[in-house]
């Protein structure tokens, strides 16, 4: 299998519009039009070669994910600061 597979790609099953692919490893997770759904892979060779589909399977390098420890680099909770936030919210709401 080619391990540069990452994203959705065309099921090499055929029994869907597409399949998630990980580090060239067929999953569950499987889509039809918007609707995604779970299928485990078959134990059985592709009868498709996969095709990569839309843009939005193209790896972003984990720039949207967030580590761990983000929460260490965040300015520590402080109540009073919260309390000004909430009622600056209020005071722009309508009634």
């Amino acid at each position: 299998m080619d391990e540069s597979l990452e994203g959705w790609y065309s099921d090499p099953y055929g029994r869907h519009e597409a399949r998630w692919m990980s580090d060239g490893i067929p999953t569950p997770l499987v889509r039809d039009g918007d609707v995604e759904g779970h299928d485990p892979a078959p134990d059985e060779p592709f009868n498709a070669t996969p095709v990569r589909l839309g843009d939005d399977a193209q790896p972003d390098g984990g720039a949207d994910l967030r580590r761990a420890d983000d929460v260490e680099r965040l300015d520590a909770y402080d109540p009073q600061k919260a309390a000004r936030q909430a009622w600056d919210a209020y005071d722009q709401s309508d009634p």
